[in-house]
């Protein structure tokens, strides 16, 4: 089972760690990933859903979604995990 974990640095998108998590996963490039994240999911949306406001911080709450054979989940406090999924 391959795993990787992450925490959204703060000049990173939440779609940016989600393809860094998935190519750590699969012991690639980030750019070498096919299909690329947006073929599965619009990253613009995704970071838009977990993006810190002024006043309430991150929304509460996850997204888990399959891309590349792995289940990501991300978390409301810019948590993201990818496992493989078993088939």
């Amino acid at each position: 089972m391959s795993q990787a974990q992450t925490a959204a640095a703060g000049t990173s998108t939440i779609s940016q760690s989600v393809v860094e998590a998935v190519a750590e996963a699969e012991d690639v490039d980030p750019m070498e990933l096919s299909p690329p994240l947006y073929e599965v999911i619009d990253p613009d949306a995704l970071d838009q859903v977990f993006a810190a406001s002024p006043t309430n911080g991150r929304m509460d709450g996850q997204v888990t979604f399959t891309y590349n054979g792995y289940e990501v989940t991300v978390s409301g406090d810019g948590y993201v995990s990818v496992e493989e999924r078993g088939e």
